[in-house]
């Protein structure tokens, strides 16, 4: 099932690292490594649109995993 959320991109220095979105309601998603990079910018703002795997397991372990099908990017700063 696809799910849409907009939120704010963080890096979290949590191991060797993690990257997430954070909703404007407070929820946070992990994103996978393999996502494009150009949506990995801290403090950049995008609508996104993918998948809440409930199968995966991170070492972060800082909310659900957001497989990222696409994106828009709002804001940069």
């Amino acid at each position: 099932m696809s799910t849409t959320v907009t939120g704010t991109i963080e890096h979290r220095d949590i191991g060797m690292g993690a990257w997430a979105l954070v909703t404007d309601e407070g929820v946070t998603y992990e994103l996978p490594r393999s996502v494009d990079k150009k949506l990995l910018k801290a403090g950049q703002k995008a609508k996104v649109t993918g998948k809440v795997r409930e199968d995966i397991m991170t070492t972060a372990m800082i909310g659900p995993v957001l497989e990222v099908k696409s994106f828009d990017v709002i804001s940069s700063d």
